[in-house]
């Protein structure tokens, strides 16, 4: 588990930057506006370069809410999966990538 951004609660999504071994950007996730049923509800933008999408969740461990975040990029050699997600006792939020285990 790594965090790869942090993040600020923003009126329409939220504001921070992503560092990772290919990027080192300033990032907002915005809202969109009536998202379909199975589609994103926020799209991750670097710039006006749109670098990913995210849902909305609700872990069932912790009934906390969190969004589900998919980052994808030339650099990269697959899409990442990560997860925005508040930390217990700090301001903002954490983007927090981890690789899927494979038992």
């Amino acid at each position: 588990m790594a965090i790869i951004g942090t993040f600020t609660s923003t009126e329409n999504g939220f504001s921070g930057s992503i560092r990772t071994l290919a990027l080192n950007v300033k990032a907002r996730i915005g809202r969109i506006e009536n998202p379909s049923d199975a589609g994103p509800h926020f799209r991750v933008y670097a710039g006006n370069v749109e670098l990913g999408a995210a849902w909305q969740k609700r872990s069932a461990e912790s009934d906390r809410e969190y969004l589900s975040v998919k980052l994808d990029d030339p650099s990269f050699p697959a899409p990442i999966n990560a997860r925005l997600t508040e930390v217990n006792g700090e301001d903002g939020y954490h983007l927090i990538w981890s690789r899927p285990s494979h038992d």
